[in-house]
């Protein structure tokens, strides 16, 4: 049976001063869930924003779904933050954490749904042991730590593999990217495996939200 595919708008491109009415326009628009990216400038060079960013969301009356994926190292403190902000989904990054199954447990623990990332050198092969416990695995398109990166051709025969590795073990696990997805590739990633979209620049960019969701489902039809 086909995956129905999703789109996750990326608030990292949004316009941050305008938070909480830009994540309402996503949604809006057809997103199916928003896109949370927290980086520390330590496992990325960058720093964006975390839990208590999420809370304020939440206390302005953001109800949509929210999965945090978490660019950092300290993940089993950030988790908790992070649940108690309001998080319904956590992402975190193999290369971040010597002990990947514990966090991904703590994930599953607290309710929310399990993600894991892998880095575009990481081999699959080193995750196959973990895939069992998680609901996602986002093949990361880029490398991560800032917006607007054109997607790494090397990422596709990935999703490939992985969409293999998935679908012979049986497992209900959705496939993520996350790294210059546009209208003009969303095809052609979305042949290589994967489901599920984030979405920013190009997204962010656009006169109209629901016109450029409408031409993401387009080529995804």
């Amino acid at each position: 049976m086909k995956i129905p595919a999703r789109i996750a708008p990326s608030i990292l491109a949004c316009n941050l001063a305008r938070l909480s009415e830009e994540c309402h326009a996503a949604i809006d628009a057809g997103g199916d869930f928003i896109h949370f990216d927290v980086m520390d400038n330590a496992f990325v060079p960058n720093l964006t924003f975390g839990a208590p960013v999420l809370k304020s969301l939440r206390d302005d009356g953001f109800s949509g779904f929210v999965d945090v994926h978490l660019m950092t190292t300290d993940v089993d403190r950030l988790v908790g933050d992070c649940v108690a902000a309001g998080a319904n989904s956590i992402t975190i990054h193999f290369e971040a954490t010597h002990h990947v199954q514990r966090a991904l447990t703590k994930i599953r623990a607290s309710g929310c749904e399990v993600g894991l990332a892998v880095n575009i050198a990481t081999p699959l092969d080193a995750i196959e042991f973990v895939l069992d416990d998680i609901d996602m695995l986002l093949v990361m398109t880029i490398n991560p730590g800032f917006g607007g990166q054109s997607l790494i051709p090397a990422a596709l025969p990935k999703i490939e593999r992985a969409k293999r590795l998935i679908d012979n073990r049986g497992l209900d696990v959705r496939i993520q990217v996350d790294g210059g997805v546009k209208v003009s590739n969303i095809r052609a990633i979305a042949d290589a495996g994967a489901d599920t979209f984030v979405v920013g620049s190009d997204f962010f960019s656009a006169q109209s939200y629901k016109e450029r969701c409408g031409e993401f489902r387009a080529e995804l039809a």
